[in-house]
Protein backbone atom coordinates (compact mmCIF):
# COMPACT_ATOMS: atom_id res chain seq x y z
CA UNK A 1 0.00 0.00 0.00
CA UNK A 2 1.22 3.57 -0.60
CA UNK A 3 2.31 6.06 1.59
CA UNK A 4 2.99 9.48 1.47
CA UNK A 5 7.08 10.54 2.78
CA UNK A 6 5.41 12.34 5.77
CA UNK A 7 3.48 9.53 6.63
CA UNK A 8 6.04 6.93 6.12
CA UNK A 9 9.23 9.13 8.09
CA UNK A 10 6.65 9.41 10.84
CA UNK A 11 6.08 5.49 11.08
CA UNK A 12 10.10 5.39 10.70
CA UNK A 13 10.05 7.51 13.86
CA UNK A 14 7.20 5.91 15.39
CA UNK A 15 9.19 2.45 15.57
CA UNK A 16 12.57 3.02 15.74
CA UNK A 17 13.42 6.69 17.75
CA UNK A 18 10.72 5.41 21.07
CA UNK A 19 9.79 8.17 22.76
CA UNK A 20 10.14 11.05 20.13
CA UNK A 21 7.02 12.26 19.29
CA UNK A 22 5.91 14.40 15.85
CA UNK A 23 7.36 17.64 16.56
CA UNK A 24 5.01 20.51 14.40
CA UNK A 25 7.77 23.09 15.36
CA UNK A 26 9.12 24.96 11.99
CA UNK A 27 12.69 24.18 10.05
CA UNK A 28 16.46 24.64 11.39
CA UNK A 29 16.83 27.75 13.10
CA UNK A 30 20.33 29.17 12.49
CA UNK A 31 23.10 28.57 15.49
CA UNK A 32 22.44 29.63 18.45
CA UNK A 33 24.93 29.29 21.88
CA UNK A 34 25.31 25.38 22.64
CA UNK A 35 21.94 24.60 25.19
CA UNK A 36 23.11 24.48 28.90
CA UNK A 37 23.38 21.14 29.98
CA UNK A 38 21.49 20.41 32.27
CA UNK A 39 19.71 17.06 34.88
CA UNK A 40 17.65 14.88 32.48
CA UNK A 41 13.87 15.41 33.27
CA UNK A 42 11.94 12.85 34.42
CA UNK A 43 9.01 11.91 32.12
CA UNK A 44 6.53 9.16 32.96
CA UNK A 45 4.65 9.86 29.93
CA UNK A 46 7.45 9.66 27.77
CA UNK A 47 9.02 6.37 29.61
CA UNK A 48 5.50 4.73 28.92
CA UNK A 49 5.54 5.33 25.13
CA UNK A 50 8.82 4.53 25.10
CA UNK A 51 9.08 1.00 26.89
CA UNK A 52 5.78 0.39 24.43
CA UNK A 53 7.63 0.70 21.66
CA UNK A 54 11.24 -0.01 21.84
CA UNK A 55 9.46 -3.55 22.86
CA UNK A 56 8.03 -3.64 19.55
CA UNK A 57 10.75 -2.28 18.16
CA UNK A 58 13.23 -5.11 19.47
CA UNK A 59 10.38 -8.04 18.33
CA UNK A 60 10.78 -6.28 15.08
CA UNK A 61 14.16 -5.99 14.54
CA UNK A 62 14.97 -10.40 15.84
CA UNK A 63 12.18 -11.38 13.31
CA UNK A 64 13.90 -9.08 10.57
CA UNK A 65 17.31 -9.23 10.80
CA UNK A 66 18.97 -13.03 12.48
CA UNK A 67 21.12 -14.33 10.30
CA UNK A 68 23.72 -15.48 12.75
CA UNK A 69 27.50 -15.90 12.38
CA UNK A 70 27.35 -18.89 10.54
CA UNK A 71 26.11 -17.19 7.51
CA UNK A 72 28.96 -16.24 5.02
CA UNK A 73 28.85 -12.34 4.34
CA UNK A 74 27.85 -12.64 0.99
CA UNK A 75 24.81 -14.68 1.29
CA UNK A 76 23.35 -12.86 3.86
CA UNK A 77 24.08 -9.47 1.87
CA UNK A 78 22.24 -10.98 -1.14
CA UNK A 79 20.13 -12.48 1.39
CA UNK A 80 19.16 -9.51 2.73
CA UNK A 81 18.48 -7.51 -0.61
CA UNK A 82 16.64 -9.81 -2.32
CA UNK A 83 14.39 -12.08 0.16
CA UNK A 84 14.83 -10.53 3.88
CA UNK A 85 11.76 -10.48 5.85
CA UNK A 86 13.36 -6.62 6.63
CA UNK A 87 12.16 -5.65 2.88
CA UNK A 88 9.03 -7.72 2.81
CA UNK A 89 7.63 -6.57 6.29
CA UNK A 90 9.25 -2.75 6.02
CA UNK A 91 9.52 -1.64 2.22
CA UNK A 92 10.40 1.59 3.18
CA UNK A 93 13.89 0.52 3.95
CA UNK A 94 14.40 0.34 0.29
CA UNK A 95 13.45 3.99 -0.65
CA UNK A 96 14.57 6.68 1.23
CA UNK A 97 11.53 9.77 2.15
CA UNK A 98 12.20 13.03 -0.04
CA UNK A 99 13.03 15.47 2.67
CA UNK A 100 11.05 17.95 0.84
CA UNK A 101 8.23 16.21 1.69
CA UNK A 102 9.12 15.33 5.55
CA UNK A 103 7.90 18.19 8.13
CA UNK A 104 10.46 19.67 9.35
CA UNK A 105 11.02 19.48 13.16
CA UNK A 106 12.63 21.86 16.01
CA UNK A 107 16.23 20.96 16.75
CA UNK A 108 15.74 22.06 20.86
CA UNK A 109 12.53 20.14 21.05
CA UNK A 110 13.77 17.08 19.89
CA UNK A 111 16.96 17.69 21.99
CA UNK A 112 14.59 17.86 24.92
CA UNK A 113 12.73 14.50 24.03
CA UNK A 114 16.24 13.18 24.18
CA UNK A 115 16.94 14.03 27.45
CA UNK A 116 13.44 12.90 28.64
CA UNK A 117 14.41 9.36 27.48
CA UNK A 118 17.60 9.67 28.74
CA UNK A 119 16.17 11.04 32.50
CA UNK A 120 17.63 7.78 34.49
CA UNK A 121 21.14 8.02 32.95
CA UNK A 122 23.44 10.49 34.43
CA UNK A 123 23.94 13.88 32.20
CA UNK A 124 26.14 14.39 29.68
CA UNK A 125 29.76 16.05 30.24
CA UNK A 126 30.37 19.84 29.96
CA UNK A 127 32.86 19.70 26.94
CA UNK A 128 34.32 23.60 26.26
CA UNK A 129 35.38 24.76 22.98
CA UNK A 130 38.76 26.14 22.62
CA UNK A 131 39.06 29.38 20.86
CA UNK A 132 42.30 29.15 18.42
CA UNK A 133 42.00 32.53 16.34
CA UNK A 134 44.93 34.48 15.45
CA UNK A 135 43.60 36.99 13.08
CA UNK A 136 40.17 39.01 12.76
CA UNK A 137 37.21 37.99 12.72
CA UNK A 138 35.77 36.59 9.60
CA UNK A 139 32.73 38.13 7.36
CA UNK A 140 31.17 35.04 7.32
CA UNK A 141 29.66 32.45 10.14
CA UNK A 142 32.57 29.82 10.65
CA UNK A 143 31.73 26.42 9.23
CA UNK A 144 31.60 23.78 12.24
CA UNK A 145 32.34 20.04 11.08
CA UNK A 146 31.69 17.29 13.21
CA UNK A 147 34.27 14.10 12.74
CA UNK A 148 32.09 10.94 15.03
CA UNK A 149 32.80 7.48 14.58
CA UNK A 150 29.19 6.64 16.28
CA UNK A 151 30.09 2.41 17.31
CA UNK A 152 28.18 0.40 15.26
CA UNK A 153 25.43 -1.34 17.53
CA UNK A 154 25.75 -4.63 15.93
CA UNK A 155 29.78 -4.29 16.44
CA UNK A 156 28.53 -2.93 20.35
CA UNK A 157 26.45 -5.88 21.05
CA UNK A 158 27.95 -8.71 19.02
CA UNK A 159 31.44 -7.83 18.45
CA UNK A 160 33.86 -5.14 20.59
CA UNK A 161 33.69 -7.08 23.80
CA UNK A 162 33.94 -4.18 26.24
CA UNK A 163 34.17 -5.57 29.11
CA UNK A 164 33.67 -2.86 31.38
CA UNK A 165 30.75 -1.66 29.83
CA UNK A 166 26.99 -2.51 31.08
CA UNK A 167 25.06 -4.07 28.26
CA UNK A 168 22.38 -1.85 29.17
CA UNK A 169 24.36 1.11 28.31
CA UNK A 170 24.78 -0.50 24.72
CA UNK A 171 20.84 -0.83 24.27
CA UNK A 172 19.75 1.28 21.37
CA UNK A 173 16.96 2.64 22.46
CA UNK A 174 18.54 4.70 24.31
CA UNK A 175 21.77 5.18 23.16
CA UNK A 176 21.14 6.31 19.92
CA UNK A 177 19.42 9.15 21.82
CA UNK A 178 22.80 9.61 23.32
CA UNK A 179 24.14 10.06 19.96
CA UNK A 180 21.82 12.49 18.87
CA UNK A 181 21.90 14.66 21.93
CA UNK A 182 25.52 15.10 21.49
CA UNK A 183 24.95 15.79 17.70
CA UNK A 184 22.08 18.60 18.44
CA UNK A 185 23.93 19.90 21.52
CA UNK A 186 26.70 20.96 19.13
CA UNK A 187 24.78 21.60 16.08
CA UNK A 188 27.00 21.01 13.31
CA UNK A 189 26.81 22.46 9.59
CA UNK A 190 28.60 19.24 8.36
CA UNK A 191 28.57 15.43 10.30
CA UNK A 192 30.79 13.08 9.15
CA UNK A 193 30.37 9.31 10.54
CA UNK A 194 31.60 6.03 10.67
CA UNK A 195 30.13 2.79 11.96
CA UNK A 196 27.32 3.93 10.55
CA UNK A 197 24.55 0.89 11.08
CA UNK A 198 21.02 2.56 11.49
CA UNK A 199 21.02 5.53 8.72
CA UNK A 200 17.66 4.55 7.06
CA UNK A 201 15.99 3.72 9.92
CA UNK A 202 17.40 6.89 12.13
CA UNK A 203 19.72 9.08 11.21
CA UNK A 204 18.07 9.96 7.38
CA UNK A 205 14.66 10.31 8.64
CA UNK A 206 15.35 12.59 11.86
CA UNK A 207 18.35 14.64 10.34
CA UNK A 208 16.38 15.36 6.76
CA UNK A 209 13.77 16.95 8.81
CA UNK A 210 16.59 18.72 10.78
CA UNK A 211 17.12 20.09 7.36
CA UNK A 212 20.54 17.79 6.77
CA UNK A 213 21.00 16.06 3.32
CA UNK A 214 22.70 12.87 3.87
CA UNK A 215 24.78 9.87 1.88
CA UNK A 216 25.64 6.88 2.79
CA UNK A 217 27.97 4.45 1.45
CA UNK A 218 28.17 0.60 3.42
CA UNK A 219 31.32 -1.63 3.48
CA UNK A 220 31.20 -3.85 1.06
CA UNK A 221 31.44 -7.01 3.76
CA UNK A 222 30.72 -5.47 6.70
CA UNK A 223 31.21 -7.28 9.79
CA UNK A 224 28.21 -6.36 11.01
CA UNK A 225 26.63 -9.12 8.75
CA UNK A 226 27.85 -11.61 10.85
CA UNK A 227 26.28 -11.06 14.15
CA UNK A 228 22.92 -12.16 14.59
CA UNK A 229 20.07 -9.71 14.81
CA UNK A 230 21.84 -6.88 12.64
CA UNK A 231 20.42 -4.13 11.28
CA UNK A 232 22.63 -4.34 7.69
CA UNK A 233 26.23 -3.36 6.74
CA UNK A 234 27.49 -0.05 8.96
CA UNK A 235 29.47 2.44 6.73
CA UNK A 236 30.41 6.31 6.35
CA UNK A 237 27.47 8.50 6.42
CA UNK A 238 28.17 12.11 5.41
CA UNK A 239 25.32 15.07 6.22
CA UNK A 240 25.56 18.92 5.36
CA UNK A 241 23.10 21.20 6.45
CA UNK A 242 21.02 22.38 3.10
CA UNK A 243 20.28 26.10 3.89
CA UNK A 244 24.06 26.73 4.28
CA UNK A 245 25.64 24.72 1.36
CA UNK A 246 25.03 23.50 -2.22
CA UNK A 247 25.93 20.08 -3.48
CA UNK A 248 28.02 20.74 -6.18
CA UNK A 249 29.60 17.13 -6.69
CA UNK A 250 29.62 13.91 -4.92
CA UNK A 251 31.99 10.53 -5.34
CA UNK A 252 31.73 7.31 -3.18
CA UNK A 253 35.33 5.98 -3.12
CA UNK A 254 36.23 2.34 -2.29
CA UNK A 255 39.60 2.34 -1.44
CA UNK A 256 42.25 0.20 -2.91
CA UNK A 257 45.72 -1.01 -1.60
CA UNK A 258 48.58 -2.03 -3.87
CA UNK A 259 45.88 -2.49 -6.16
CA UNK A 260 43.07 -4.61 -4.87
CA UNK A 261 39.74 -3.45 -3.74
CA UNK A 262 39.48 -3.54 0.07
CA UNK A 263 36.18 -3.24 2.28
CA UNK A 264 37.15 0.13 3.26
CA UNK A 265 35.11 3.50 1.97
CA UNK A 266 35.52 7.19 1.70
CA UNK A 267 32.74 9.76 0.75
CA UNK A 268 33.98 12.66 -1.18
CA UNK A 269 32.19 16.14 -1.62
CA UNK A 270 32.84 19.36 -3.28
CA UNK A 271 29.94 22.33 -1.45
CA UNK A 272 29.01 25.35 -1.85
CA UNK A 273 28.58 28.08 0.94
CA UNK A 274 25.86 30.12 -0.21
CA UNK A 275 27.01 33.06 2.13
CA UNK A 276 30.02 33.53 0.24
CA UNK A 277 29.98 31.45 -3.24
CA UNK A 278 33.23 29.49 -2.31
CA UNK A 279 33.73 25.51 -2.71
CA UNK A 280 34.91 23.43 -0.92
CA UNK A 281 35.82 19.40 -0.43
CA UNK A 282 34.64 17.34 2.53
CA UNK A 283 35.33 13.75 2.78
CA UNK A 284 35.29 11.09 5.17
CA UNK A 285 36.45 7.58 5.35
CA UNK A 286 37.67 4.79 8.02
CA UNK A 287 40.72 2.61 7.58
CA UNK A 288 41.23 -0.55 8.25
CA UNK A 289 41.63 -1.70 11.65
CA UNK A 290 43.80 -3.98 14.01
CA UNK A 291 47.59 -3.95 14.45
CA UNK A 292 49.48 -5.61 11.94
CA UNK A 293 47.60 -3.67 9.26
CA UNK A 294 49.92 -0.57 8.77
CA UNK A 295 51.50 -1.15 5.33
CA UNK A 296 48.05 -1.86 4.14
CA UNK A 297 46.23 1.47 5.99
CA UNK A 298 49.19 3.33 4.66
CA UNK A 299 48.07 1.93 1.11
CA UNK A 300 44.29 2.99 1.51
CA UNK A 301 46.04 6.62 2.65
CA UNK A 302 47.35 6.66 -0.41
CA UNK A 303 45.01 5.61 -2.46
CA UNK A 304 42.78 8.63 -0.83
CA UNK A 305 45.34 11.00 -0.87
CA UNK A 306 45.13 10.52 -4.99
CA UNK A 307 41.57 10.24 -4.96
CA UNK A 308 40.81 13.57 -3.42
CA UNK A 309 44.09 15.08 -5.74
CA UNK A 310 41.92 14.95 -8.41
CA UNK A 311 38.88 16.15 -6.81
CA UNK A 312 40.26 19.52 -5.75
CA UNK A 313 42.20 19.89 -8.63
CA UNK A 314 45.51 19.35 -7.28
CA UNK A 315 44.55 21.28 -4.30
CA UNK A 316 43.00 23.91 -6.22
CA UNK A 317 39.47 23.58 -4.11
CA UNK A 318 40.06 23.63 -0.50
CA UNK A 319 39.45 20.31 1.46
CA UNK A 320 38.46 18.70 5.18
CA UNK A 321 39.06 15.25 5.45
CA UNK A 322 37.57 13.86 8.41
CA UNK A 323 37.55 9.67 9.77
CA UNK A 324 38.78 7.15 12.18
CA UNK A 325 42.05 6.41 10.49
CA UNK A 326 42.93 3.45 13.01
CA UNK A 327 46.29 4.65 13.06
CA UNK A 328 48.78 6.61 15.91
CA UNK A 329 50.55 9.55 14.47
CA UNK A 330 53.51 7.29 14.22
CA UNK A 331 52.23 5.23 11.64
CA UNK A 332 52.93 5.67 7.97
CA UNK A 333 49.54 7.06 6.66
CA UNK A 334 49.30 9.69 9.23
CA UNK A 335 52.86 11.01 7.67
CA UNK A 336 51.63 10.59 4.42
CA UNK A 337 48.83 12.83 5.13
CA UNK A 338 50.67 15.54 6.82
CA UNK A 339 53.61 15.81 3.54
CA UNK A 340 50.97 15.90 1.34
CA UNK A 341 51.31 18.26 -1.60
CA UNK A 342 47.63 18.84 -0.58
CA UNK A 343 49.37 21.01 2.05
CA UNK A 344 46.86 19.16 5.24
CA UNK A 345 47.10 20.00 8.60
CA UNK A 346 45.70 18.15 11.40
CA UNK A 347 43.32 20.50 13.42
CA UNK A 348 43.40 18.85 16.77
CA UNK A 349 47.08 19.89 16.82
CA UNK A 350 46.51 23.05 17.79
CA UNK A 351 45.21 22.30 20.94
CA UNK A 352 48.63 21.35 22.65
CA UNK A 353 50.64 23.61 23.98
CA UNK A 354 53.11 23.69 20.67
CA UNK A 355 50.67 23.41 18.43
CA UNK A 356 52.53 20.54 16.63
CA UNK A 357 50.95 17.21 18.50
CA UNK A 358 48.07 15.34 18.92
CA UNK A 359 45.88 14.48 21.56
CA UNK A 360 46.81 12.06 24.32
CA UNK A 361 43.85 9.55 23.05
CA UNK A 362 40.44 9.97 20.98
CA UNK A 363 39.13 6.23 22.04
CA UNK A 364 39.63 4.64 25.33
CA UNK A 365 37.95 1.41 25.88
CA UNK A 366 38.49 -2.13 27.88
CA UNK A 367 38.36 -5.54 25.89
CA UNK A 368 39.12 -8.95 26.75
CA UNK A 369 42.58 -8.22 25.63
CA UNK A 370 43.37 -5.41 27.61
CA UNK A 371 43.10 -1.32 27.76
CA UNK A 372 43.15 0.32 24.87
CA UNK A 373 44.24 4.36 24.68
CA UNK A 374 44.97 5.36 21.33
CA UNK A 375 44.57 8.91 19.00
CA UNK A 376 43.17 7.53 16.10
CA UNK A 377 40.99 10.11 14.73
CA UNK A 378 41.54 13.16 12.96
CA UNK A 379 40.26 16.03 11.09
CA UNK A 380 42.45 17.41 8.35
CA UNK A 381 42.13 20.76 6.88
CA UNK A 382 43.71 22.89 4.07
CA UNK A 383 45.98 25.25 5.87
CA UNK A 384 46.70 27.17 2.76
CA UNK A 385 42.99 28.21 2.92
CA UNK A 386 41.43 27.65 5.96
CA UNK A 387 41.91 28.49 9.78
CA UNK A 388 40.59 26.53 12.50
CA UNK A 389 38.84 29.17 14.72
CA UNK A 390 37.78 26.69 17.48
CA UNK A 391 37.83 23.22 18.42
CA UNK A 392 36.15 21.26 21.25
CA UNK A 393 38.22 20.29 23.83
CA UNK A 394 38.35 16.65 24.70
CA UNK A 395 37.04 14.32 28.04
CA UNK A 396 39.33 14.28 30.77
CA UNK A 397 40.07 11.28 32.15
CA UNK A 398 38.62 11.76 35.36
CA UNK A 399 35.34 12.22 32.88
CA UNK A 400 35.91 9.05 31.28
CA UNK A 401 36.09 7.14 34.31
CA UNK A 402 37.72 4.15 35.21
CA UNK A 403 35.65 1.51 32.94
CA UNK A 404 36.21 4.00 30.22
CA UNK A 405 34.13 4.24 27.03
CA UNK A 406 31.44 3.24 25.91
CA UNK A 407 29.58 3.78 29.20
CA UNK A 408 26.31 5.05 30.42
CA UNK A 409 27.51 8.70 30.27
CA UNK A 410 28.89 8.69 26.59
CA UNK A 411 27.55 6.05 23.64
CA UNK A 412 30.67 5.30 21.75
CA UNK A 413 34.28 4.11 22.31
CA UNK A 414 35.53 6.99 20.03
CA UNK A 415 34.98 11.13 21.20
CA UNK A 416 33.69 13.61 18.43
CA UNK A 417 35.84 15.70 17.28
CA UNK A 418 34.07 19.36 16.63
CA UNK A 419 35.94 22.28 14.77
CA UNK A 420 34.75 25.41 13.66
CA UNK A 421 36.01 27.03 10.08
CA UNK A 422 36.91 29.93 8.39
CA UNK A 423 38.11 30.79 5.04
CA UNK A 424 41.46 32.81 4.65
CA UNK A 425 41.11 36.04 2.84
CA UNK A 426 41.97 35.56 -0.96
CA UNK A 427 44.61 36.98 -2.56
CA UNK A 428 44.00 38.90 -5.17
CA UNK A 429 40.88 37.51 -5.39
CA UNK A 430 41.35 33.56 -5.59
CA UNK A 431 43.53 31.04 -3.99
Amino acid sequence: MYQSPRRLCSALLQRDAPGLRRLPAPGLRRRSPPPAIVPRPASPRLLAAVSAASGAARSCSRTACSMGNGTSRLYSALAKTLTSSAASQHPEYLVSPDPEHLEPIDPKELLEECRAVLHTRPPRYQRDFVDLRTDCPSSHPPIRVMQWNILAQALGEGKDNFVQCPVEALRWEERKCLILEEILAYQPDILCLQEVDHYFDTFHPLLSRLGYQGTFFPKPWSPCLDVEHNNGPDGCALFFLQNRFKLVNSANIRLTAMTLKTNQVAIAQTLECKESGRQFCIAVTHLKARTGWERFRSAQGCDLLQNLQNITQGAKIPLIVCGDFNAEPTEEVYKHFASSSLNLNSAYKLLSPDGQSEPPYTTWKIRTSGECRHTLDYIWYSKHALSVRSALDLLTEEQIGPNRLPSFNYPSDHLSLVCDFSFNEEPGGSL
